[in-house]
């Protein structure tokens, strides 16, 4: 009961944007500018005047959105510990007092006679702010579902029943002969099982996620036997970096149901995760059958994948997935986030 109680529960929570990520960043200047520019096309009658509009409406405009973009990110962890709505408050009062500051330099750069006044730039900042943070509150609103259906995949898709039924079978023909290799899986079992029933809105250590995958991996190679080898390149892996749950295993059960069960030989599963200067890397190699009847539903896992690392790292994470040498490569790039002490 209490898990159904648990998936029932919203999972989004009204918060600011991370004004230290890039994507929030970009998104902010390019907003700007072309709110600008709309403006100063509704403005101007032609191409002199609407030139003329743009100049006047930047030389008041960049300076704030400078100073803005310095004075947020500088204030990101602060802003982050409010609560929702202070947060907006503090934001809105920031831009007015930057836009206050600014416009005397202004009046005194355009010889007291600036192209508008200060109630106007008020006014304008306003809707300007405004608009951004309703677009970045929807934007984490129309992204949210992502992490319900990585938990709802994680308890009917992530969990095939014929992996649950041959693991079962697995563990109980090991009962007798060999009772503590089976004990060990009952343990890998109840540990993986553990993790997909958990509530998988925070971020999850790189560490953990490696040994949810070795749990489900120690699981397969009951089922495998020798068709199942994995190389794990794990030596500079940084083990406390802050990651997406679930942001590994999809991706090597895909590995294992489109590359190693096809075939009757051995197929092998490269994973390497390590870091370079601030980024995390994991790159995972599978053997490609082009003409593999299970090809379909690497999209899934791949998509889901993709859309949580939107959401929790925006433009500073990425994931690409190509085929070379009949070999399949994803390869998912994060910031290095530190786990909290």
């Amino acid at each position: 009961m209490s898990a159904t109680v648990s998936i029932n529960q919203p999972l989004h929570r009204d918060a600011l944007p991370n004004f230290r990520n890039l994507g929030v960043i970009l998104r902010i200047v390019g907003s700007v500018n072309l709110f600008c520019l709309l403006e100063a096309v509704l403005r101007g009658d032609s191409w002199a005047g609407i030139w003329g509009s743009l100049l006047d409406g930047a030389a008041l405009v960049q300076p704030v959105l400078i100073m803005s973009v310095l004075a947020l990110f500088a204030l990101g962890d602060w802003l982050h510990g409010m609560t929702y709505r202070t947060g907006l408050v503090i934001v809105a009062a920031l831009e007015l007092l930057i836009v206050t500051i600014v416009y005397p330099i202004l009046l005194e750069a355009s010889g007291g006679s600036p192209p508008f006044r200060l109630e106007r730039a008020w006014l304008v900042t306003a809707l300007a702010s405004a608009s951004l943070l309703y677009y970045f509150h929807l934007r984490s609103r129309a992204l949210s579902p992502a992490l319900s259906e990585a938990r709802l995949q994680a308890l009917q898709a992530r969990i095939r029943p014929h992996f649950l039924f041959n693991s079962i079978n697995a563990v109980l023909s090991l009962m007798r002969a060999q009772p503590k290799r089976a004990e060990a899986a009952l343990e890998d079992m109840a540990g993986l099982f553990r993790v997909l029933m958990a509530d998988n809105r925070e971020l999850s250590t790189l560490k953990s996620e490696v040994e949810l995958t070795r749990q489900y991996l120690n699981l397969e190679q009951l089922r495998l036997g020798g068709r199942l080898k994995v190389e794990w390149h794990i030596d500079k892996m940084p083990g406390d970096a802050r990651v997406p749950p679930m942001v590994l295993q999809p991706l090597v059960e895909n590995a294992v149901y489109h590359g190693i069960e096809p075939s009757m030989s051995t197929g092998v599963i490269h994973i390497n995760a390590y870091s370079v200067r601030d980024e995390v890397h994991v790159v995972l190699k599978n053997l490609y059958r082009k003409n593999g009847a299970h090809h379909g539903g690497n999209k899934m896992a791949v998509g889901n994948i993709r859309e949580r690392l939107s959401l929790h790292f925006d433009a500073e994470a990425s994931m690409s997935t190509t085929v070379i040498d009949n070999e399949y490569h994803v390869h998912i790039r994060m910031p290095y986030l530190k786990e909290a002490a």
